[in-house]
């Protein structure tokens, strides 16, 4: 995609953009120009402290990830853009003509441009401290290395993979990339531009958030945790013989632990031989937990005629006459 001869007009420097509502009901952008580091790492903090979560996309002039050449952060707040930032990069590295072609971003347009190094304590105060997401772990990796390119330390933050969101919420797409979703979201989207790849995935985060009721926080949960060691099965009880696997919790959990005491063999996961799958009631999809992996592996299996049963775990044990209020 070639961003053409203008883009040093629409990039800037040292720019903030912070969103302030108006007493009109409208939005406006008030820029800041800042001329130093210091003053970098005020405004990254100043007035944007109040995030959910912000994103951030780069790109890169060549294949060593470490030569970002662009990049672009945007903080979101209760569903809306409430900040962005975005400059061009002297990579202190090589253009490709591969990546030339992708991004349109070539050496004429870098020259005089800041360096990672210089903008690192802006990029470091927009992340440090918060959640942060990406469209793949692509710009995680980018930024680790350019931290050690440049000698400077790394950016400490909670990384969320938009794509594995997009995954879960929507597995019937038969594509996850960025603009694909856009596509089907109806998000304004310049591929591989990084403000506009950074806002488009802040957006692929909203939306899933309002299409699957799963709040924030219980993204960044594993979908289906593992646990330590499957508890060993009692003797007797009502589940004796079957072979049970738990969707959304661990196997070593409250609940596992009650399904073994029940007789229950407790698996890792949804095989062949599993003979129930128990939805957990703290399960991270919400009412959209038949989007699981472990779900559709399991109704995979009941429609090529195994006995595997789903059953939510309060209909379980109101079935084996457990209050559900008793772990």
């Amino acid at each position: 995609m070639q961003l053409g001869g203008g883009i040093d007009t629409r990039l800037h420097r040292w720019a903030v953009k912070l969103l302030l509502p108006q007493t009109d009901g409208h939005d406006m952008f008030h820029p800041m120009t800042f001329p130093s580091a210091q003053n970098a790492v005020a405004a990254a903090s100043s007035g944007t402290d109040d995030v959910d979560f912000v994103v951030i996309d780069v790109e890169t002039a060549c294949a060593r990830v470490s030569s970002i050449c662009q990049v672009g952060i945007v903080g979101f707040r209760d569903g809306r853009e409430v900040f962005e930032y975005e400059t061009l990069l002297d990579p202190c590295d090589e253009f490709s003509a591969f990546n030339t072609r992708i991004h349109g971003i070539s050496p004429d347009h870098v020259a005089g441009k800041p360096t990672f190094a210089d903008v690192h304590p802006l990029v470091d105060g927009h992340l440090s401290g918060r959640i942060t997401a990406a469209h793949s772990f692509f710009d995680k990796g980018a930024l680790a290395a350019a931290c050690r390119t440049h000698d400077r330390q790394p950016i400490e933050t909670e990384w969320l993979d938009s794509v594995r969101v997009a995954k879960r919420a929507w597995p019937q797409l038969p594509s996850h990339r960025l603009n694909a979703l856009s596509r089907f979201l109806g998000i304004r989207h310049k591929h591989h531009d990084a403000l506009s790849d950074a806002r488009a995935a802040g957006m692929v985060i909203v939306k899933a958030i309002d299409h699957s009721g799963i709040a924030l926080a219980d993204w960044l949960k594993p979908a289906n945790p593992r646990g330590g060691p499957a508890p060993k099965a009692a003797a007797e009880g009502p589940l004796k013989g079957h072979r049970v696997a738990i969707l959304g919790a661990p196997r070593d959990g409250s609940l596992g632990q009650w399904l073994a005491g029940a007789g229950a063999r407790v698996s890792a996961s949804v095989g062949t031989t599993s003979t129930i799958l128990v939805v957990s009631s703290v399960q991270p999809y919400g009412k959209f937990y038949h989007a699981s992996a472990a779900y559709r592996r399991a109704a995979e299996l009941r429609e090529a005629g195994s006995p595997i049963e789903i059953v939510l775990e309060s209909d379980l044990r109101v079935r084996l006459r457990i209050d559900a209020s008793v772990p």
